[in-house]
């Protein structure tokens, strides 16, 4: 049977302990068919025996199971020189070969933002992750992140409560959901038209040097990258370098002082990144116009009102006492120096109106869209 470029592309891409850069090398050099025809340049191009020998002999029989393998998970398989291949990725030192898709490919030629941050994110952080990507989304830029827990699933629910304009990029193989909480995640971003993206082959589980690899992309992908919530030591300080590394924007939402989850978007803030308060920083960053929206005139009413009813609310003195971190409700009464059945009473009506959140230790400030 007469082989497809994807099976050229995935013999290259298994040809052992050899970087991406140099198979890309021996394909521009060589040519990606002729690579296999037993061509007499092989005999003094800079190969082991073992690498001279894939070439020679690839192993037809496992990229046809490869192949099969992502068909059946419902997969396609983009090789370097496919017109669905990004180019924003081309542009990186080591861009993969092949790149297993499933869902909205369409996504792979749009304008993208990756929002990363902590697993271990704040309520505040998860909010604003929601919400930056909910927006963003809406103005048709695409989301893009890790699958992870935390910011970045809460960045793809964001953008699927928008538009749907979302990619998760893996680090395992395109039929292997990990962590294995987010299979309900994956199916919506392929049902309401997102994509789910990955170098590795199927059957490929999760393991720690994939991590960094998944980065590279993520930030690869991307015209920026926005860090919401990371610790100075986190795979988001990663991606951020190696978006910087690959010539890309990093924008860095800050936080309290206090708070260990913003220490690393405060390092990135001192080292350059862009300061981001609301999506309109990025917008201008990236030099993209905001689109025109038609706002039904009930919905600015229904908001209007809520503005007004809420004015009085915004201004209590009580909520000017709990902070954007969480504050212990023997906190609180210090400060508004009132009885403390008056002060649980008022923290329930903040709480009802989405102005505060309880939580383990105390009250929350949220952040009002």
């Amino acid at each position: 049977m007469a082989k497809s470029n994807i099976h050229y592309w995935l013999a290259v891409h298994l040809i052992p302990r050899l970087s991406l850069r140099k198979k890309r090398q021996l394909v521009e050099q060589i040519g990606l068919t002729t690579l296999f025809e037993h061509s007499p340049a092989l005999s003094v191009l800079p190969l082991t025996e073992r690498q001279r020998l894939a070439l020679l002999t690839p192993n037809w029989s496992e990229i046809d199971r490869i192949i099969a393998d992502a068909q059946a998970a419902g997969a396609v398989i983009i090789g370097f020189d496919d017109a669905r291949y990004p180019s924003q990725l081309k542009q990186i030192y080591d861009p993969p070969l092949v790149l297993f898709a499933r869902g909205n490919t369409d996504l792979l030629q749009k304008t993208q933002l990756a929002i990363v941050g902590s697993r271990n994110c704040t309520i505040n952080g998860r909010e604003i992750a929601y919400q930056f990507a909910e927006k963003l989304a809406s103005y048709d830029l695409v989301i893009t992140s890790g699958l992870a827990l935390g910011i970045d699933a809460f960045a793809h629910q964001g953008a699927l409560a928008s538009s749907g304009n979302t990619i998760a990029v893996t680090a395992t193989g395109i039929d292997i959901t990990y962590p294995a909480r987010h299979r309900q995640l994956v199916n919506d971003i392929v049902v309401k038209g997102g994509l789910i993206l990955s170098e590795f082959l199927p059957k490929t589980v999760a393991k720690k040097g994939h991590f960094p690899r998944r980065n590279r992309i993520i930030s690869g992908l991307a015209q920026g990258v926005l860090v919401v919530e990371a610790k100075i030591k986190s795979g988001s300080l990663i991606t951020a370098k190696m978006a910087l590394e690959q010539n890309r924007d990093v924008f860095a939402v800050p936080g309290s002082i206090c708070n260990e989850m913003a220490s690393g978007c405060h390092a990135l803030i001192k080292q350059g990144a862009k300061l981001v308060t609301e999506v309109a920083d990025i917008m201008n960053e990236l030099a993209i116009e905001f689109p025109e929206v038609n706002t039904k005139e009930d919905h600015a009413s229904k908001k209007e009102c809520e503005k007004t009813n809420d004015q009085g609310l915004l201004n209590d003195a009580l909520l000017a006492s709990v902070g954007d971190e969480i504050t212990p409700i023997d906190v609180v009464v210090s400060r508004t120096q009132l009885p403390i059945e008056e002060v649980l009473s008022r923290l329930t009506v903040l709480e009802l109106r989405g102005l505060v959140a309880a939580v383990p230790g105390g009250y929350l400030k949220l952040t009002r869209g």
